[in-house]
């Protein structure tokens, strides 16, 4: 599928979405939000596709919200899926069943650093930026931002970020855990197709599995969580790709994994 602002490639069964609107710093207006909301539905039903990078064009992620676009947001509906708002996309991204990775480098404001925090791994270039600025703007995050954030990197860096619209750091962010790997300027988007592609190589019903249990930890306690566990395990257990995971283990031979 071809979109004019966001540009689609892919390596083996890794899918890559590059936001593409230069002029703009990659910022999110109607246009690319739906672009990528619909991108993002079409691989996941996609079986070829194991796992799905994000990054940005011309050393940027993303700078944010597009501002001129406020007026439009708010024309709309209080409730219900806001399109200018990116309509389900961030709900979508919340349970979505295959890894999202995110490659940045340059700025990640606002929407953009929400954009990474709605991914499952962050590569940073080491001279990234990440930053919740929209207090400065006179509104708050709109894009999970509040509550991705401080699961994050806890409720008081958080709330620092949040409060102050202070930029941070790729090392500051690594240090926090929002970021998982800093590399050097230029190679975020290597690294992270990288370790895409050997994530892709295992079973894609245990990844599948193992990110669905990981995530439950945001939403039940921790006996809940250790159930949900169990019930993913159980699945997991007794699927074809774990016979083919061990047998090819006993072989000595690469596993060749259907997610089934």
């Amino acid at each position: 599928m071809n979109h004019q602002v966001l540009r689609t490639s892919r390596q083996g069964a890794v899918a890559i979405l590059e936001l593409c609107r230069p002029a703009a710093k990659n910022s999110l207006n109607e246009e690319l939000l739906t672009a990528l909301n619909t991108e993002l539905a079409h691989l996941r039903g996609d079986d070829t596709v194991r796992a799905v990078v994000l990054t940005g064009t011309e050393g940027v992620f993303c700078a944010g919200a597009d501002i001129t676009a406020f007026d439009a947001l708010r024309a709309q509906p209080l409730l219900g899926a806001r399109p200018a708002l990116g309509g389900t996309l961030w709900a979508d991204l919340g349970t979505y069943p295959k890894p999202v990775l995110a490659a940045v480098e340059g700025l990640a404001l606002g929407g953009g650093c929400e954009l990474a925090l709605a991914c499952d791994i962050v590569i940073a270039g080491e001279s990234a930026r990440f930053g919740v600025p929209e207090v400065k703007l006179g509104v708050i995050p709109g894009g999970g931002g509040t509550q991705r954030l401080i699961r994050a990197v806890g409720k008081s860096t958080a709330l620092a970020m949040l409060l102050t619209g202070d930029v941070v750091s790729a090392q500051r962010a690594s240090v926090a855990g929002m970021v998982a790997d800093v590399v050097p300027d230029g190679e975020a988007l290597a690294h992270a197709v990288a370790m895409a592609g050997r994530i892709a190589n295992n079973s894609p019903l245990a990844v599948a599995l193992a990110k669905d249990a990981a995530l439950r930890v945001f939403e039940t306690t921790l006996s809940q969580g250790l159930d949900h566990e169990k019930r993913n395990f159980d699945v997991s257990i007794r699927s074809a790709d774990s016979h083919e995971g061990q047998a090819a283990f006993l072989a000595k031979r690469a596993p060749e994994f259907t997610g089934k």
